[in-house]
């Protein structure tokens, strides 16, 4: 007979600790930290009381953090889209290749100059310093909506930075040799890396959609779960390719985003769900690798502060800033951009691999990206609200819709559409008999703040309107709700 309590009790602790992150989100809210930040911090003290709890394999810790960013990107990738990625998929691939380049040059310089690292221990430094990350990101912007491309663009950037910097990381551990040659071995594998994942991605997406709306299942809840399983299969096939499985399912994500399918909404709910589960575990589980207490007693507590001022204030504002140049953003909008560059799990997981290869200095350069990390989240994911106030960049909270309404249908329901009034669009001050809506042209709901709006003539809408309407034409109607560029 099994002894059922030893087990009960793990569980039992294994649920408190979930439903205690869960519940973390409402103490974010309040102290306006975000809710990796104390994710990291909570699970690094529980290393200190609880010593047995950093004895986890490091190779263990890399494949649950890799597995939970791959849910993550994905989740990320859907809800940019791509029609959103589309109006900034050159500057997100600029900043997120070049700027990712020149962050991890620059960090690797200063680590070498000013803090006596090897080239080698320095450009590993600079690799995995220099992604910023789609979790924390994410998690900082999912409640809030910014006005123009500056969330698409930051969104972006840490969705195709993190394929670029782990890319690079791989190449760095893998080449031979040390300092500058370990760049120039490194590159054809990188840049392999990265054309294979992005036409795996792109194929794989559009693949996905098709399997998406041809596939029928018996159960509805089977829809959510094959698309994930989907998503791991994507990753998996394209890293035995040799490709980057993380920006093959990013790719994939931004594909399926806007686009109509059966039991789509059903879909991106758990997908979220799953995406918001993955953020609990990987920042938990890269907490329990560092006791912070550890950390702050080592002598890299200076050296990790004194790059992340470095790589917050100077290197990224300065040299991203210059690549950005060519990008049309106001002046405001570049410096927001430049200044909330999160960093998260991806550093975190990349230092995860400098432990796994071994290197000199391999647990002194890990405690200092942990250091950095921590900097990031806390000071800049604090920040960003308050940035945004400062630039004048247009941010605005959304609130919970916690009651739902709908229909469902057998088949497609052809003609009806879902719009979201852009600030000056033509619906935007207009109201609905002065809009050129055509025959069949007709709005039947309207959402505002969270709230059902009578439909009427003289009904008045106003930016951010959530309009269900009915055309035989989705182009016909599009363009009164979007901006005119």
């Amino acid at each position: 007979m099994i002894d059922l309590e030893p087990f009960s009790l793990i569980m039992l602790l294994v649920a408190g600790a979930l439903l205690a992150a869960v519940l973390t989100h409402r103490l974010s809210a309040r102290l306006r930290v975000p809710a990796p930040a104390l994710f990291l911090l909570a699970a690094s003290l529980a290393s200190d009381v609880v010593p047995g709890l950093e004895h986890i394999p490091v190779t263990v810790d890399e494949r649950i953090v890799t597995v939970a960013l791959v849910f993550i990107l994905f989740d990320g990738g859907m809800h940019i889209g791509w029609h959103r990625f589309r109006q900034s998929a050159g500057a997100i691939a600029w900043i997120g290749i070049a700027g990712t380049a020149a962050t991890a040059a620059a960090l690797a310089l200063a680590a070498h100059a000013f803090f006596g690292f090897g080239w080698g221990a320095a450009l590993l430094i600079g690799a995995a310093l220099s992604p910023t990350d789609p979790a924390v990101v994410f998690s900082v912007l999912g409640g809030r909506e910014i006005t123009g491309r500056t969330g698409t663009i930051l969104e972006g950037e840490s969705g195709a930075n993190d394929p670029v910097g782990i890319a690079l990381m791989i190449s760095l551990l893998g080449a031979t040799g040390g300092g500058l040659d370990a760049v120039a071995v490194g590159t054809a594998d990188f840049m392999l890396q990265m054309a294979v994942g992005a036409l795996i991605g792109f194929l794989a997406g559009h693949g996905l959609l098709a399997l998406m709306r041809k596939v029928a299942l018996p159960n509805e809840a089977l829809h959510s779960v094959g698309t994930m399983a989907a998503v791991a299969f994507i990753y998996a096939a394209t890293t035995l390719l040799h490709g980057s499985g993380f920006l093959a399912v990013f790719l994939a994500g931004i594909i399926i985003g806007d686009q109509r399918a059966p039991h789509k909404r059903d879909i991106e709910r758990f997908s979220a769900g799953i995406a918001s589960l993955a953020e609990i575990v990987a920042f938990t589980v890269l907490g329990l690798s560092v006791p912070l207490l550890e950390v702050l007693r080592s002598g890299e507590l200076g050296t990790g502060l004194a790059l992340a001022g470095l790589l917050i204030l100077i290197i990224r504002p300065a040299l991203v800033g210059l690549l950005t140049i060519p990008i049309r953003l106001r002046r405001g909008e570049r410096a927001f951009i430049l200044l909330a560059g999160l960093k998260g799990a991806v550093p975190i997981l990349l230092g995860m691999f400098i432990l796994s290869a071994g290197p000199p200095d391999a647990s002194r350069i890990y405690s200092i990206i942990f250091i950095v990390v921590l900097t990031s989240v806390i000071v800049q994911g604090t920040l960003v609200p308050y940035l945004a106030a400062l630039l004048h960049v247009p941010m605005r909270r959304i609130d919970p819709e916690p009651w739902g309404i709908g229909l469902r249908f057998t088949d497609e329901p052809h003609g009806l559409h879902r719009h979201v009034v852009e600030p000056g669009s033509p619906a935007d001050g207009s109201t609905i008999a002065e809009m050129a809506l055509g025959e069949s042209g007709w709005i039947s709901m309207i959402r505002r703040d969270g709230q059902l709006i009578q439909v009427r003539g003289e009904t008045t809408l106003h930016a951010g309107d959530v309009v269900l309407a009915l055309s035989d034409s989705e182009t016909g109607l599009a363009r009164l709700f979007k901006q005119p560029r």
